[in-house]
């Protein structure tokens, strides 16, 4: 193994703030950081940095923690290009169209769903996320949801158990659910670390809170870790759920009353204790023409948020994470610094990760490069290619 020295750093995020200027994100100005093995060896001032074996300039650039994007749905096939135009129109979204995208992941190959998956991962990369977490929920039989879980494992670690996205069409509900919590369960198990589920009673196709509440329990004695869909279409029980049982996340958070709002404060991850981070997703509300969630409401009562793409192919296609920090910035509300940090920091809190989202002795070596000399162009030129996740030897 030899150690690389990256230097010519205009300014480097670490989200550790005892690093740099003492802020959140951690900033040290003209800085280099040493990388060894794969991992962050050395962090500092660039008349302060060691030797190594190897050197890189950036040449005045921005570094920032790879992007952890800590929901995405990427195994699927077909396109729902004419669903998007009709809710441009006024069509309102209800998870409905999800079943197009079943029929085709069904028929799609192993090859095709896997090269389509590593494409979109690569495409991800090339815009500067490092970690991504990627769910079922377009196979909906025991065959589908285990071959795209399986799937999935070969791009990355972090892949959940979706069975309950939506009842399939044609299927009783009580009979879905005990595939979903029994067999289907005991496939996908093997292949997922997280089990998730569509908590959304306005939608005549996902999830009630006691169908909700047994998908997870099911989930967490099969030993996955739990995550939520909740109060994307309505006030519900997904976000009240998913504080009781200890979820890592609950994500969406479009429509919360008084009480979800401060149970995700009660709630939320603190030194030395896990909690349960609220996760938006922008993009959604982009791509859906829907209200866009209160983040500053959710900040002030002392939540913790990540920022996600749910990148997928009928209410949200996109695979960006520095256009999802700008619309945090635009249209939640978000100074620059708290939407990187939730897109970084706050999207390894949501997959209770410790190793990534930060760039620390010890981390991993994920560092994004930014065609900027600060972060906050990310916000500032929205729509431009800026980031990119640096290869370096032995990084990931």
């Amino acid at each position: 193994m030899t150690a690389t020295l990256v230097t010519g750093v205009a300014e480097l995020v670490t989200n550790e703030p005892a690093l740099g200027d003492g802020s959140p994100l951690g900033v040290v100005t003209d800085a280099a950081l040493v990388v060894d093995a794969g991992r962050v060896a050395w962090v500092g001032p660039h008349a302060e940095a060691p030797a190594a074996d190897l050197r890189v300039d950036l040449a005045g650039r921005a570094v920032v923690p790879g992007f952890v994007d800590s929901h995405a749905h990427l195994v699927f096939a077909g396109d729902r290009a004419a669903e998007f135009e009709a809710r441009m129109t006024g069509t309102p979204y209800d998870g409905g169209g999800i079943a197009t995208t079943v029929v085709a992941t069904r028929a799609a190959s192993d090859e095709q769903l896997l090269a389509s998956v590593r494409g979109l991962v690569a495409e991800m990369r090339g815009q500067g996320t490092t970690t991504v977490e990627v769910k079922s929920g377009y196979g909906l039989t025991v065959r589908d949801e285990e071959r795209s879980l399986r799937l999935a494992r070969q791009v990355t670690e972090e892949t959940t158990f979706l069975g309950a996205h939506v009842v399939p069409a044609g299927c009783d509900r009580a009979a879905y659910l005990d595939l979903v919590t029994g067999p289907m369960l005991a496939a996908c198990a093997p292949h997922a670390r997280w089990v998730d589920v569509f908590c959304e009673p306005a939608s005549p196709h996902a999830f009630d809170g006691d169908e909700a509440r047994a998908v997870l329990t099911a989930g967490a004695a099969a030993g996955l870790r739990i995550r939520v869909h909740g109060n994307q279409l309505s006030a519900g029980p997904g976000v009240r759920l998913a504080v009781e049982l200890g979820a890592a996340s609950v994500d969406h958070c479009t429509h919360l009353a008084a009480s979800d709002v401060d149970a995700l404060a009660g709630s939320a991850p603190r030194a030395g204790r896990n909690g349960t981070v609220a996760t938006l997703l922008p993009g959604v509300e982009f791509s859906t023409r829907s209200p866009y969630p209160d983040a500053r409401r959710l900040l002030d009562a002392g939540a913790v948020l990540a920022l996600a793409t749910d990148c997928n192919p009928g209410s949200c296609f996109t695979s960006s994470m520095p256009f999802v920090v700008a619309l945090a910035v635009r249209e939640l509300g978000l100074t620059p610094a708290e939407a990187l940090w939730g897109a970084t920091a706050g999207g390894a809190l949501a997959l209770r990760r410790s190793d990534v989202g930060r760039l620390a002795p010890g981390a991993r070596a994920d560092l994004t490069v930014l065609e900027a000399p600060t972060y906050r162009h990310l916000a500032y030129r929205p729509g431009v290619p800026l980031a990119r996740a640096l290869d370096l030897g032995g990084s990931s």
